[in-house]
């Protein structure tokens, strides 16, 4: 563009001909209607004979009904609201430095202020418009004839929170400067009114998309094939609308901090992967506890470091940290982070509005402890239930060495005799038969390890197998010796997190239903998908085989804790890690998967015994 006023009038061009489609559907609604006016006009002064009568009743009847249902479409159109970004707002009295400084922004780009900032847990900010007559009562300028008109609005200026805690105060104004310039292009009327007409049949979908009922619905159906007509026809000049509108605001921000902008620019790339590791390695295992972290933001900070510390390409960024940090505009930097984090939980996971018993925040000191050990433990139990509920298998084994020490010994699943049959199952723990795994009616499963004493079976009989208990060799010897119990595990494993994951989302459906209307049975919503949170999955679902090795991780992390003096940890890019010595040991993933995919127990064997990990000890489970 040659210049910022030549985006505009081509934005501009773009916006006209969104109008021109609004007009041409008024005129196609008002064209039966405009039929029956003639017809009567000219029944009635005679230019027209009696034979026009049946042809005027007709188009009379057809008017009434173009007319209703465009009614029906005017009237879906202004009632819904269109979807808002979900965000923080930021009032100015809670962040006066970071208000100055957008306006100072808006003074040197010779644009309209925002009218208001809001954080949004996501690495992008945008211009938002909130000027729908749904989002709130619209304000009246008084002329002075009396008459009164809407007050034009500046859009609202949304920011992603991950950028206030990671850049500079001069890094952030130069990346917002590019945004700002947009409000100068927002207040054209014409622009203004096609941005409206585009997100006002936006919303109609969206209404239309959530009528249940196959004939209370039918009139909602309507609307929404309308609305999809319409935007159809003006999805181009939609597009090349905002991207006129967009090629002027970055014209007009050349002028304003260009070198330093091409810094923030690089600092985005670097906050979007650090944000995005902190978010599936760090927060999705606690949120998926019931715990959300509270001091997300502050934690992007120490994932950014350590990347810049692990990459080199990232080297040297970290040297910006003795700058002054934009999240310095804020008054209570703490509390709008608290607010960031939950809304972030609620957005990739689902979780609750509010906090609750069953949904608490997590401070970064106590992670590893109240999040990493317990999600060690609930999967060591989860794997355990399943191994209780798999068929005996017969395994070969070892001649017992004379005076040799019984806790040295290889042990086999759950101790079972090489002639038990095949298809039998163990039997249930007694009081002094083992360590026993029964998940209560109202939390997760809980283990008690009494002392355990085995006595050899009877020489005839078939003998009973003792209770399986909570030990890492159990796990190894039966994905080790049988073949088939990989896929079975696996297998039962996915279909346990599966129904869990089930339960949780009813939970969540049932938490957050809203009141619907109660004339069309619809809810008139604001951005946040009623019952379907959470919005932005963070991964999809996890195959058999990754469910199995992360369940052996666990347990094999819960015996290392247990009998090695190993502690949970937390890694800022890599989520929980497992510490020996004050060290991290990165190095558990292969041998796991040599167990898991090829049933080779002899590297795992042999990395245990590096760390001292005991496996025939029974491991203290939740």
């Amino acid at each position: 563009m040659a210049s910022p006023e030549t985006g505009v009038l081509a934005a501009r061009a773009r916006a006209l001909a969104v109008l021109r489609i609004r007009s041409t559907a008024r005129a196609v609604a008002l064209l039966p209607a405009a039929v029956a006016v003639v017809l009567f006009a000219g029944r009635v002064t005679g230019r027209l004979g009696a034979g026009w009568d049946l042809a005027g009743w007709i188009a009379g009847g057809a008017a009434v009904v173009s007319l209703l249902l465009a009614g029906l479409v005017t009237a879906v159109v202004a009632r819904a609201r269109p979807a808002l970004s979900p965000s923080v707002p930021i009032s100015e009295k809670s962040a006066p430095d970071l208000y100055r400084l957008v306006r100072d922004l808006a003074e040197r780009l010779e644009v309209p202020a925002p009218s208001a900032i809001a954080l949004t847990p996501d690495c992008d900010s945008w211009l938002e418009d909130r000027t729908h007559r749904a989002h709130g009562p619209p304000r009246r300028l008084r002329r002075p004839d009396g008459a009164g008109r809407r007050a034009p609005e500046a859009p609202v200026l949304v920011i992603g929170s991950p950028f206030l805690w990671w850049m500079r105060v001069a890094e952030l104004r130069a990346l917002l400067a590019p945004v700002v310039a947009g409000t100068g292009p927002s207040a054209h009327p014409d622009i203004a009114a096609a941005r409206r007409f585009i997100r006002g049949l936006d919303a109609a979908v969206a209404v239309s998309a959530r009528a249940g009922g196959r004939l209370s619905g039918l009139p909602l159906r309507f609307v929404g094939r309308v609305a999809r007509l319409l935007l159809r026809a003006g999805r181009e000049h939609a597009t090349i609308m905002e991207r006129a509108v967009a090629a002027a605001a970055s014209e007009r921000a050349q002028n304003v901090d260009y070198g330093l902008r091409i810094v923030a620019q690089e600092q985005v790339g670097l906050a979007y992967a650090g944000w995005d590791r902190l978010l599936t390695r760090v927060a999705l295992p606690a949120w998926r506890m019931g715990r959300w972290p509270s001091r997300l933001d502050a934690g992007v900070v120490s994932a950014l470091t350590e990347l810049s510390r692990r990459d080199r390409l990232a080297d040297g960024f970290a040297s910006r940290l003795g700058e002054r940090p934009a999240c310095d505009l804020l008054e209570e930097p703490g509390a709008i982070d608290r607010a960031a984090s939950l809304l972030a939980a609620r957005l990739f996971h689902g979780g609750p509005a509010e906090p609750g018993p069953d949904w608490s925040p997590v401070g970064w000191q106590q992670y590893p402890e109240e999040v990493v050990d317990r999600k060690w433990r609930l999967e060591a139990a989860r794997l355990h239930r399943v191994l209780d509920n798999l068929p005996a298998t017969a395994l070969p084994m070892a001649p017992p060495a004379t005076g040799a020490d019984p806790a040295a010994s290889p042990l086999t699943y759950a101790h079972t005799p090489a002639h038990a049959p095949a298809g039998r199952r163990p039997a249930a723990p007694g009081p002094d038969g083992g360590p026993s795994v029964s998940p209560p009616a109202d939390g997760p499963p809980r283990t008690e390890s009494p002392p355990r004493t085995e006595s050899p079976p009877p020489a005839d009989g078939p003998p009973a197998a003792p209770a399986p208990g909570p030990t890492l060799a159990r796990v190894i010897d039966r994905l080790a010796h049988d073949e088939r119990a990989g896929d079975l595990v696996a297998a039962r494993l996915g279909a346990e997190v599966e129904r869990e994951e089930r339960e949780e989302a009813a939970r969540q459906a049932a938490r957050g239903r809203c009141e619907q209307d109660a004339a069309l049975g619809v809810a008139w919503g604001d951005g946040l998908a009623e019952g379907g949170l959470p919005l932005f999955p963070l991964q999809p679902p996890r195959t058999g085989r990754e469910l199995l090795a992360d369940h052996v991780t666990a347990m094999v992390c819960c015996a290392a804790v247990d009998t090695a003096g190993a502690t949970p940890g937390l890694d800022w890019l890599d989520g929980p890690a497992l510490l020996v010595d004050g060290a991290r040991r990165a190095d558990l993933g292969r041998p796991v998967l040599s167990l898991v995919d090829d049933g080779d127990a002899g590297p795992l064997r042999g990395w245990l015994t590096t760390v001292g990990v005991r496996p025939e000890k029974p491991v203290r489970l939740v």
